[in-house]
């Protein structure tokens, strides 16, 4: 389960069959997404109190498709030995030097600022 900082960094967090729905695709095609890092997801518990499941945070997807951008920076970011965790909180976490985040920064179109950044991580 994320701690209480990426709680507090990521706005809205989707259920998987919520982001089949924005995807338009069967929700049995979420897992691969995320087997491929097209996708990053941690453990919640549910909203019903149930046992912890999945979530994507809604700011990875973009205008119906997973952030093109996402998959390499998200491989750059486990070579360098982040976990899952790691990365949202990495790619949430405000940097005043772009201003913004670096997820913030990667869906304006900034992804070789962001690559650069992350493959920096891993030396």
């Amino acid at each position: 389960m994320p701690d209480d900082e990426l709680e507090t960094l990521v706005e809205r967090w989707l259920r998987l069959p919520e982001v089949a729905d924005l995807l338009q695709i069967d929700v049995r095609r979420v897992r691969p997404l995320l087997r491929d890092r097209q996708l990053v997801a941690v453990r919640r518990a549910s909203r019903s109190g149930g046992s912890a499941e999945p979530y994507v945070p809604e700011l990875l997807l973009l205008d119906g498709h997973t952030l093109p951008e996402l998959p390499g920076t998200v491989t750059l970011l486990a070579d360098a030995g982040f976990t899952d965790e790691d990365t949202l909180r990495w790619l949430f976490t405000p940097d005043p030097s772009l201003p913004g985040s670096p997820i913030e920064a990667l869906r304006s179109g900034r992804k070789t600022e962001i690559r650069r950044r992350a493959q920096a991580l891993a030396f």
